[in-house]
């Protein structure tokens, strides 16, 4: 028997191929091939997974990746967009925010107690997205009932359905509703109040350690308290599909949908693992280096973490790590660390003609939102192609004589260029703006220029 990872995760995994996997990669990170190909793989590796059988599917651990590289090169990218593709629960965490086990601050196992609450959203939106239709009927209906209270009825006869006059008036109702013909009208409905009294906890540990929902202590307190509010058609149409739809879900099955989604498709994102590289000091205890890398340790290897859901297992969560190692590298990790991130993928660095692809060819290019932004205000923005191998020359030399802040660099240096267009674009309705070599130099060369200022400014 297979194991089964969860359906949609299955359908969206199956339908790529690694190479379909790096080429949608391509549409939204410019260059790192290595990286592309690594996570391609990791991904693939999970549906190969599934058509093992049971009892070899569960010794199967996936090839957790080490992405080595400066910052700015596309590291977070690329995993953020390989979850978006995977349909998979996906959270990205800062190693250096984590403390040791025992001091104060978010232990470890916060990034898996995160991981579930956005499944559980990721599963309850979908649930909502199906069962809309039904929630919208019976919404319709109540909507109804105060536009048009029912008459009490005497006896049943089968006929009176379509000749009852008050069951025709309804009908013509709904539909006058569902044209639009009644969104001006107004009237008073009953809503959930969702106001939350103050209650201030007291404790030792993390907040989210105590375990305590202060709803489920005492249901009746919040539960079927109301107050009335008057509104339009539309917003009360709404405000009643959704508490339909809070009715329908069956918030139990959404957990154990979200558990298994967290534990078989799970991916978590680890930045910044450089700065927890190294051994302790003879100065007294680190809080934030060796023992964090420790408490990480279990996590990775898997275990199970309690969280107010259930149970979760990591043992098949895909754990993605990066950082820059500038000043430490990966060796400096605990071996035990080092030995969980199987596949280690180095990054390059970003050049002038990576910037230039940068702001022309992804689908969200820098280029491409500046045009549709002010797009908005009535001003057609054309650059031209000087310009923009104008704008990633002065990129790469300011991150070559400054901190090299890879492509955020590019973010910089658009904002300062498109400064006196964003500023006045409300009085350039209508106009046209031609973004040339000389314009960029105008705006930029100066800043360049003066390297104390382009270290301030860019």
């Amino acid at each position: 028997m297979a194991i089964q990872l969860p359906e949609r995760t299955q359908t969206s995994s199956e339908a790529l191929t690694p190479r379909q996997i790096v080429s949608e990669l391509d549409k939204h990170v410019v260059g790192q091939h290595k990286a592309k190909r690594a996570v391609a793989i990791a991904l693939r590796n999970r549906l190969r997974r599934q058509k093992l059988p049971k009892d070899l599917a569960e010794d199967v651990a996936p090839k957790n990746i080490l992405m080595i590289g400066p910052t700015g090169v596309g590291k977070t990218e690329i995993a953020r967009r390989l979850a978006k593709l995977a349909q998979s629960p996906f959270i990205k965490v800062e190693a250096s925010k984590f403390t040791e086990v025992g001091y104060v601050g978010r232990d470890v196992e916060s990034m898996v107690r995160d991981l579930a609450e956005l499944a559980i959203t990721m599963v309850r939106d979908e649930r909502f997205v199906e069962l809309r239709p039904l929630a919208k009927q019976a919404a319709e209906d109540r909507l109804l009932d105060l536009l048009l209270p029912p008459t009490p009825r005497t006896g049943f006869d089968a006929s009176s359905e379509t000749s009852d006059p008050s069951q025709l008036t309804r009908e013509r109702l709904r539909q006058q509703l569902r044209d639009g013909r009644l969104d001006s009208r107004s009237l008073e409905i009953d809503v959930r109040d969702s106001s939350f009294p103050s209650f201030e906890i007291v404790s030792g540990s993390n907040v989210e350690e105590v375990g305590i929902n202060v709803k489920e202590m005492l249901p009746g307190f919040f539960q079927g308290r109301t107050k009335k509010r008057r509104m339009h058609v539309p917003e009360a149409l709404e405000q009643l599909t959704s508490e339909e739809l809070q009715k329908l879900v069956d918030m139990e099955s959404v957990s154990r949908t979200a558990v298994e989604r967290v534990e078989q498709a799970g991916i978590i994102f680890i930045d910044e693992i450089d700065k927890i590289a190294g051994r302790e000091s003879g100065n007294g205890p680190d809080v934030s280096r060796e023992g964090v890398q420790r408490d990480i340790l279990p996590i990775v290897e898997g275990t199970t973490v309690n969280t107010k859901y259930g149970m979760v297992k990591t043992d098949h969560i895909l754990f993605i790590a990066a950082g820059a190692f500038h000043i430490s590298k990966p060796s400096d990790l605990i071996p035990e660390l080092q030995g969980r991130f199987p596949i280690r993928v180095e990054l390059e660095p970003l050049g002038r003609e990576d910037f230039i692809r940068i702001l022309t060819e992804p689908k969200s290019a820098l280029v491409k939102q500046y045009v549709a932004l002010l797009g908005t205000e009535g001003v057609d923005v054309a650059f031209t192609e000087d310009a923009v191998e104008a704008v990633a020359s002065i990129a790469a030399e300011v991150n070559d004589r400054t901190e090299n802040i890879g492509a955020r660099r590019l973010h910089t240096v658009m904002e300062r260029l498109l400064d006196e267009v964003s500023f006045d674009a409300s009085e350039l309705a209508g106009t046209s703006v031609t973004i040339d070599a000389a314009y960029v130099r105008r705006m930029l060369t100066d800043i360049v220029g003066d390297q104390d200022l382009s270290r301030y400014i860019l």
